[in-house]
């Protein structure tokens, strides 16, 4: 097996199935949570461009962060800006730069598209990192559910369940660190 094999996995979270996907011991695709084990399967690989035969299935893969993973989705409080590493090979610099930046957003809080753009160097790239943010390849590991309009609002989300799922996900990250986390009603943001 090769470094560039693509190997996967999909396991049960307390929200659903959840699909990881490795290059060598990178993590270069995940799938948010979804009901049915096919569906996680069908997304990870499409999103990878890949056949089944291309992609070999592994049950214990990445045990420690799939451990993480499931820790988060009970409710536990998990950083994940430094680890696991992540595979960003193939995005062109600005959405590598992008993804970067968005991973250093802590659990809890919220910035905008326009700032996280600016945060890199691009002082009008708000409309830019949406669309980068919209073809993440490893949702809740870089957490582009974090990233906000600026009038408050929550913007797209590409993941299953759309703007729905995002909404749940930021209040959930809300109730793991209630002194820092700012308030998400009904899709706007209030800042406290």
């Amino acid at each position: 097996m090769t470094a560039s094999m693509l190997r996967y996995t999909i396991f049960d979270t307390r929200w659903g199935c959840f699909g990881l996907a490795c290059t060598g011991e990178r993590v270069c695709r995940t799938i948010l949570p979804m009901p049915d084990a096919a569906a996680v399967r069908t997304a990870l690989l499409a999103g990878w461009g890949c056949s089944s035969r291309e992609a070999v299935f592994e049950k214990g893969l990445a045990r420690a962060v799939r451990q993480r993973i499931v820790a988060y989705f009970e409710g536990e409080n998990i950083d994940f800006s430094t680890a696991p590493a992540v595979d960003l090979g193939g995005l062109g610099l600005f959405t590598q730069a992008l993804l970067t930046a968005c991973r250093q957003i802590p659990i809890g809080q919220t910035q905008t598209y326009a700032a996280l753009a600016r945060s890199i160097g691009r002082s009008h790239g708000a409309r830019a990192a949406g669309n980068a943010l919209a073809a993440n390849p490893i949702p809740l590991i870089v957490p582009c559910h974090r990233v906000l309009r600026t009038d408050g609002g929550l913007g797209g989300f590409s993941a299953p369940g759309g703007t729905a799922t995002k909404q749940k996900m930021l209040l959930h990250e809300q109730s793991m660190c209630p002194s820092q986390a700012q308030t998400i009603s009904s899709g706007s943001l209030w800042i406290h």
